[in-house]
Order: C-alpha cells, then structure tokens, then sequence
C-alpha cells in the first residue's frame, strides 16, 4: 500500500486546503495529481501482481487514449458548429472549433515525426506533445473541480446576494442566460430569508455602448416584474467586468455593513473563475451558479479556461518555457 502514499497524501492537501480556502485553483491542481498518482499506483500494482489482465491493460491505455482523442475532437467540432449557427461567428464563439483544429494539428505532427523521424519534427513533436498534455491535464483540473466547487454548499447566513450581469439583448431586453441568473439569485435570497435575514439583491452591471440603460436596471426591473420586492433591490450601474462588478459591489455591502457576508450568482460555467476573482478582490462570500444551456456550455467553460490561464500566465509562462526547453533538446541529441 506504499505506492498509494503520495495520492494519499496529497489528497490530505487538497482536503484541508479545500476546507480553509475553496476559491483557490491549486486545488484544482492538487485533486488532479492526487488521482494521477492513484492511478499509477493501481497501473504499478496490476503489472506488479503478474496478473493475466496486466498486458490487457497496458495495450488498452493507448487504444482508449487515440478512442478518447476522436471523441474528443467530434465532439468539439459538432458543438462549434452548433455554436457559430446558433449564436454567430465572434470569435468567441470559434474556440471549440479551434480547440477541434489545435487536437488535430498535433497528432498530425506526432504521426508525422514518428515516421519521418528527422530532428526537427521530432523536436517540435516532443514540445507540441508536451504542451497538449499539459493544458489537457489543467483542462481537466478546471473543470473537474468547477464541478465540485458548484456543489458545495453555501451554509452561512448572509446580508447580500450579488447578481452579476451578462449584457442585454436589443439595448433594454434580459436575454435567457441573464434571466437565468436572476431566478437563481431569488431563489438564494428566499432560501436565505427563510433562515431569519432580509438579504439586500445587488443587481450589478454597467452600460455597454450598445446598451439603452445600464444591465443593473433592466435586471432591476425585471426583478420587479417578477414579484420581488423593489426596496430590497440595490443597483450598481459602473461596472464593465466581472473584477469591477465584484469590486463595484463590495463597496456598496462594506458601505452598508462593513463585516457583511455575501453570496455571488452567475451562470454554472463561470461560478469557479468568478469565484477565484472574488477570493482576489477579498469578497467575503462564495458563488453559486445557474443552469446553462447544454449546447453553450463546452465553449463557454473553454472561454473560461482560457481567462484563468491569462490570471496565471506567469506561471504558465514558465511551464511552456520549459516544455520548449525540451523539444530543444529533443531536437539536438536526434541531430547529433
């Protein structure tokens, strides 16, 4: 049971960093190296045992990895086809096509270095290989513990919800998503005033150029049209981004209650990186989300991939650097 020590371990990690900090992407991380060392283990295990399923196995690996890999890149490219008809061709909405063309483009390049086998390609394989498999390997941590983290339980009472907005259809309309969002806050602020408190709603979101009015109103108004009470409905109309719509609205609750407590709403595929933007303005509150369209959530968790890699590019930097460093010496010992 040694071999399993390391996933043990760093399963203890994750769990007490869970429980002092859930809004922290190295859990992400330490969950996802928790079960890769879990699964070597079991893999060292099964070899070690000389079981008749050993060399079952090991053959396996790579024929439900190319498997996964076509999946993977039909899937991709069906929902960015989807996307683009549904919802126009911003580029924006282009990333799992792209993501669909990137998966290609590198095993295209690993089948061909491995049967040219000159230096460059093989040198350019190893770095574009070691590339996929790193964001793959983050990929997963994201949304694995996206999914974790939307269903952890707010427990604490608190003195605000917050609803971020999401931009308005036609100038002046609520589109769907948003719509979403503000049934999900009603329902977080019934659930808290059956608790005993009188949570304010902080509508909160700015005026876009093409927008008629800010998002807070309309999302005010539609509130009201609703049935929920207008004076429990605060507006914060500057914001023009999640950081400033979290910004804009902790100053509003420090203002109203200096040690308030807060629960943050948005759609599911944004609940993570929101709420890793809230532990970094330091809002004392976690996020929920609200349900999304099937359809626009694979692209939209990809649009949020991608932001949380430009929170952590430095790191990222790093770790690419290195990755290169070693196609480069790929390159070299096949040259010499």
């Amino acid at each position: 049971m040694v071999v399993y020590a390391p996933a043990a371990l760093l399963f203890l990690v994750f769990c007490v960093s869970v429980l002092r900090e859930r809004r922290k992407f190295s859990n992400a991380v330490i969950l996802g190296l928790a079960v890769l060392c879990a699964l070597a283990a079991s893999l060292y295990r099964l070899v070690a045992s000389d079981s008749a399923w050993a060399p079952v196995a090991l053959w396996s690996l790579p024929v439900l990895g190319a498997v996964a890999v076509l999946v993977l890149t039909c899937f991709l490219f069906l929902n960015g086809v989807r996307m683009v008809r549904k919802e126009g061709r911003s580029p924006s909405n282009l990333l799992s096509l792209l993501a669909a063309l990137a998966v290609l483009a590198v095993v295209a390049l690993l089948v061909t270095a491995v049967a040219l086998r000159t230096p460059v390609l093989i040198g350019l394989a190893t770095a574009a290989g070691g590339l996929a498999v790193y964001f793959s390997f983050l990929f997963l941590c994201f949304v694995c513990y996206a999914f974790l983290y939307g269903r952890l339980r707010v427990r604490r009472k608190a003195d605000f919800v917050v609803v971020l907005g999401s931009g308005l259809v036609g100038g002046s309309t609520v589109p769907p998503l948003l719509a979403s969002r503000l049934k999900r806050g009603q329902e977080v602020h019934a659930r808290l005033s059956r608790r005993g408190g009188s949570p304010v709603l902080i509508a909160s979101g700015g005026q876009g150029p093409d927008e008629d009015l800010p998002e807070s109103h309309a999302m005010a108004d539609h509130l009201v049209a609703q049935g929920f009470p207008a004076h429990l409905v605060e507006r914060e109309d500057r914001s023009t981004s999640t950081e400033e719509n979290l910004r804009f609205s902790k100053a509003i609750m420090e203002k109203a209650k200096p040690d308030y407590r807060c629960v943050v709403v948005t759609n599911n595929y944004h609940a993570f990186r929101a709420a890793l933007t809230a532990r970094r303005v330091r809002i004392r509150g976690q996020v929920v989300g609200s349900p999304t369209a099937a359809y626009f959530w694979p692209n939209a968790t990809l649009r949020e991939f991608a932001a949380v890699l430009v929170d952590y590019r430095r790191s990222n930097a790093v770790m690419c650097v290195i990755i290169v460093l070693g196609g480069v010496v790929a390159w070299w010992v096949n040259w010499r």
